[in-house]
């Protein structure tokens, strides 16, 4: 599934909920579907800088080159917003990730109907994955 299918099946998902509470309600959902990280992986290298709540994300690449993220947090609704961007860039090259316009954020009101707080930590979740996706690209992976 590419990049902008992946974003197109989320836009659709939440266009079937009117109500901000339902939104959150799959937002939580999704989070809690989520494998825990063992705790081995809950170092502070892995701990986003940026988020209110606690946030690792780790980043591995395949035989193929293409990156796969795993994540944990201790706040359900950014479990789900990790786990949205997990969906979207998950088993992609660092270039399909790196050049990705990640237009359902916008689309689906989550940048509108997030606080400040959860806003930025949105973006330090985003920012973090692309420079995993910069490390990889510059290692040659």
């Amino acid at each position: 599934m590419t990049i902008n299918e992946a974003q197109d099946e989320i836009i659709e998902e939440f266009s079937e909920l009117d109500d901000w509470m339902d939104r959150y309600q799959v937002l939580i959902d999704l989070g809690n579907g989520q494998q825990p990280l063992p705790e081995s992986d809950k170092t502070e290298s892995n701990l986003i800088p940026g988020c209110q709540s606690r946030l690792w994300l780790v980043c591995e690449s395949d035989t193929e080159g293409r990156l796969h993220f795993r994540a944990e947090s201790d706040a359900l609704i950014v479990k789900g917003i990790v786990t949205l961007l997990i969906k979207v860039l998950d088993g992609h090259t660092p270039d399909e990730i790196l050049e990705a316009d990640l237009y359902f954020i916008d689309r689906i009101g989550l940048r509108e109907h997030l606080s400040p707080t959860r806003s930025n930590g949105l973006l330090s979740m985003l920012k973090q994955m692309q420079m995993y996706a910069l490390a990889y690209k510059a290692k040659g992976h």
